[in-house]
């Protein structure tokens, strides 16, 4: 252990900080805590998982989106997107099945970020595409689901 102020550290070496931290914890030191920012970092875990969830939601979406609106340009590069995106999805829920419950709290709201990228990306106006996602939640997770 660093003779270095704990709450120091955090600003000054991360990586140490966390050696610390987990050493601390391990031995049961919970006395050489920085609980404020150890607070901060494990608020902030969970906040990326969502972001990460939120933003595979919305590829997902505006690739399904292209697809069914312009089925001409349909490409392997397309299915390639929206399988990868799908297993990270079903691989977040496998690390953390909670996030499930965020994947259907955040869908509608994430349809409309959709919808709007989906807008720019064609050229398309965002009047043709639904104001109501035209995917249910399973169809979203489901790697064999193409829109026709």
């Amino acid at each position: 252990m660093t003779n270095t102020p704990i709450t120091t550290l955090y600003e000054q070496d991360f990586c140490l900080w966390l050696e610390e931290t987990v050493a601390s914890l391990k031995s049961g030191h919970l006395e050489k805590l920085d609980v404020e920012n150890l607070i901060e970092e494990i608020e902030t875990i969970g906040r990326s998982e969502k972001q990460a969830l939120r933003s595979n939601l919305e590829v997902i979406l505006m690739h399904l989106l292209k697809y069914k609106y312009q089925s001409e340009k349909r490409s392997n590069s397309w299915r390639y997107t929206l399988l990868e995106h799908r297993r990270r999805l079903e691989d977040s829920f496998q690390f953390s099945p909670s996030l499930r419950r965020y994947f259907l709290e955040t869908f509608a709201y994430c349809y409309q970020g959709a919808r709007k990228l989906a807008s720019v990306e064609t050229g398309m106006s965002i009047t043709l595409f639904p104001l109501e996602c035209p995917f249910t939640a399973e169809q979203v997770l489901d790697e064999d689901f193409l829109p026709e």
